[in-house]
């Protein structure tokens, strides 16, 4: 073969061969909603929904401090959550067609909820934890959506995140996804079905280990760090060790400071536990107890070597 023909040969492979590995690439890490079927049958109960809401935090993050109406929280978004990586804006998710979800579908809904795609099939950020909520059973994704649409509308427009180069470009999420997102169990065999109602309820909704865990250079979580404390995000200090190895509470102990934000020492929440005992103080007292003795099962973790 002449020189020169050779070496068109050799840049015709070169260039099939890039574009089949970035063919593989983008299919391997497109924004993938669910299933057209994945909410087939499924009926939505907003009073279990109310449940599933206090239980996932999600007005921690959307509702404006102060909004609420005849009580229900107004899901307004606005909050800012300073990281890293620069400043996340919590969305409004309120009810309202134009600045809210109101025109949303559930499917839709439940795509953004679970697998961190938009209904413009665009990734979202973790920020919004989508990656422990990808293990919540569909009813009760279905139920929080019907719950969802008996709040109250606002017409407040969501405001952009205010994030630092590269991450602005959510094309990389697709690859961040494939790296952590799992809906793998941490505790993958629970030992009383009450661990296993309270792995669900921190592992799939409270989503706790966003901020009790560390986190890689990436920003995945250590999961072998689970629960073992991490850096606050929000600034300085230290979000605690709550496994038995950082936490010497008994189970019952942690289901009371979870009800009234008493600890054993006669001391109160602070800092962002203050919104999580909103939350937790909703919930039943078996819940509470579930929660309290799945992480007595966690595996004693020490402080960071």
């Amino acid at each position: 073969m002449p020189p020169n023909r050779k070496s068109v040969m050799i840049l015709r492979l070169a260039i099939v061969v890039v574009l089949a590995l970035a063919g593989g690439a983008w299919f391997l890490t497109r924004p993938a909603p669910l299933a057209a079927d994945a909410l087939d049958g499924l009926i939505g109960d907003a009073a279990n929904g109310a449940v599933i809401f206090a239980a996932s935090g999600c007005a921690s993050c959307h509702t404006a401090p102060g909004a609420e109406d005849e009580g229900l929280p107004v899901l307004a978004g606005g909050r800012t959550f300073a990281s890293d990586y620069g400043t996340f804006m919590a969305p409004n998710i309120s009810s309202d067609p134009e600045a809210g979800i109101g025109r949303w579908t559930d499917l839709e809904l439940a795509s953004a909820i679970q697998s961190g795609v938009s209904p413009e099939g665009a990734h979202y950020y973790p920020a919004f934890p989508y990656t422990a909520y990808a293990k919540a059973a569909p009813q009760d994704i279905v139920d929080l959506i019907a719950y969802l649409r008996t709040l109250p509308a606002d017409a407040s427009p969501s405001l952009p995140h205010d994030l630092d180069l590269p991450f602005r470009f959510r094309a990389s999420l697709g690859g961040w996804k494939l790296l952590f997102a799992s809906t793998d169990w941490v505790v993958p065999d629970p030992v009383s079905p009450e661990v296993e109602r309270g792995r669900y309820l921190v592992e799939a909704l409270g989503h706790c280990a966003e901020c009790h865990t560390p986190r890689n250079a990436l920003g995945g979580l250590q999961r072998d760090r689970w629960m073992a404390g991490a850096p606050a995000a929000s600034g300085p200090g230290r979000v605690p060790n709550i496994t038995t190895g950082g936490l010497s509470w008994s189970v019952d102990e942690v289901a009371e400071y979870l009800k009234s934000g008493f600890t054993p020492e006669f001391d109160t929440a602070g800092g962002e536990m203050v919104e999580v005992i909103k939350n937790t103080r909703q919930l039943s007292d078996a819940d509470r107890l579930a929660i309290a003795s799945y992480l007595a099962a966690l595996p004693p973790l020490g402080p960071d070597s």
